[in-house]
């Protein structure tokens, strides 16, 4: 599906691409120009910024911010122990029996385990949570973009971000960013 999709946009841009070489072949606004300006439309807009702009974005953020303080104050909590316990085994080295010695150095062993498993599973649960918190507004952006695309008559949109496309011609493409917003609402 993800191939096909690939490849119907990638015909797609050959498409506009020789339709635009034509059109500046022509060098006038000729009927060839017009009707790729009127049938190959495309929109334009950073998904970065509109997801900061989506209503409920801040809240959400909040919320995983507020979780990962949550689990950074527990690893923490867990290595002031591990410190607090490693002190008091190097400590008493010197006069602790080999017995305890190696009870104590077990113990220490478990606990950096353990908190080299919570690590990872805090970190799992997080991302787990930032998907599930952020997956309605995906949805409310990603419906918002559908909307105004086949309101707009768009054959795509295009997303701008990571500089993917360092040139637009704003003639042919139009930035969709106020619409988009005005979708969402």
């Amino acid at each position: 599906m993800l191939y096909m999709r690939n490849l119907l946009f990638a015909v797609t841009m050959a498409l506009c691409a020789s339709l635009s070489a034509y059109a500046q072949d022509v060098q006038t606004d000729s009927a060839a120009t017009r009707v790729i300006r009127e049938y190959v439309r495309f929109g334009y807009f950073s998904y970065s910024d509109m997801l900061r702009n989506s209503p409920g974005y801040d809240i959400a953020q909040k919320k995983i911010a507020d979780l990962r303080k949550a689990y950074e104050t527990e690893l923490k909590r867990n290595e002031e122990q591990f410190s607090k316990q490693f002190a008091e085994y190097v400590e008493g080295q010197q006069t602790f029996p080999e017995n305890i010695l190696l009870k104590r150095q077990k113990e220490l062993k478990q606990l950096m385990e353990q908190s080299m498993q919570f690590k990872q599973e805090a970190k799992q649960l997080l991302e787990a949570s930032e998907q599930e918190v952020m997956a309605p507004i995906y949805k409310q952006l990603d419906d918002a973009i559908y909307q105004v695309g086949m309101e707009r008559g768009y054959s795509f949109i295009l997303n701008t971000d990571n500089k993917a496309y360092p040139f637009i011609n704003g003639d042919q493409g139009e930035d969709v960013s106020p619409y988009i917003i005005e979708a969402m609402k």
